[in-house]
């Protein structure tokens, strides 16, 4: 197993429960607009939407060099946040090793 597979593995799992947590808690919803409410939320929000889109402008190419659509990770990514690119690693991760 790969670095960064493991790495991406340590992170999802108490990443997921949290996730399940905050869901179980307010919502999907809710988890977003508890940030809308101050400058504060904005800034997380906007930090967050740069971060993912240099990430997918890492792993579109990533995915395609390998073989691979990016599109059901660019809209998990866009769906789940930080899910998408975690899950990829996983599991690119787990096809680079076979090659």
């Amino acid at each position: 197993m790969n670095n960064h597979r493991t790495l991406a593995i340590i992170i999802l799992i108490p990443f997921t429960l949290l996730t399940a947590y905050a869901v179980m808690e307010v919502g999907y919803i809710g988890i977003f607009d508890y940030q809308l409410h101050s400058p504060a939320g904005w800034q997380v929000i906007t930090d967050l939407v740069i971060a993912l889109l240099l990430v997918l402008l890492w792993l579109i190419p990533d995915a395609r060099r390998r073989g691979r659509s990016p599109w059901p990770w660019v809209i998990l990514t866009l769906a789940a946040g930080s899910f998408g690119p975690l899950l990829y690693l996983v599991f690119a991760g787990k096809s680079a090793e076979a090659a």
